[in-house]
């Protein structure tokens, strides 16, 4: 039986791969029904139908390559762990060029239904730094 932080490493590497694949199904069962997101599109989303129809089928549609970066930061305390990750994806601009979304995520997993599904997620494109000198994000 894996560790909670091998289940962890092993839950981010999933969703990872449902991202990529579009696959709604399987992010659903990785998600906790009262699960509470942050996004890149909804602000604050609570319950996982909202998250999903509010955040992923917003974003997953349009990107492409969406991946963690390898070396994640994965702890664990008890039957509860977190992770910490980058990730990039790619996507289209208006102009029709593709560009590449650089961005940071956090994920708090709780032991539900036999397994860690994550209670909450806060992912978020990397701030630019021209916005961090000029002090636009504090």
């Amino acid at each position: 039986m894996p560790t909670p932080l091998q289940e962890a490493q092993q839950w981010l590497r999933e969703f990872e791969t449902a991202c990529r694949g579009r696959d709604f199904d399987t992010g659903r069962r990785m998600f906790a029904d009262d699960a509470v997101a942050f996004g890149t599109w909804a602000m604050a989303v609570h319950g996982l139908a909202n998250i999903e129809r509010e955040q992923w089928r917003n974003v997953w549609p349009r990107i492409r390559n969406f991946t963690f970066e390898t070396e994640p930061v994965v702890r664990a305390s008890g039957d509860t762990a977190w992770i910490a990750a980058a990730w990039s994806s790619e996507a289209t601009g208006a102009d029709g060029k593709p560009f590449v979304r650089p961005g940071r995520a956090t994920f708090i997993l709780a032991p539900r239904n036999g397994h860690l599904q994550c209670v909450h997620s806060h992912v978020s494109l990397q701030p630019s730094q021209s916005e961090s000198a000029h002090g636009k994000l504090g």
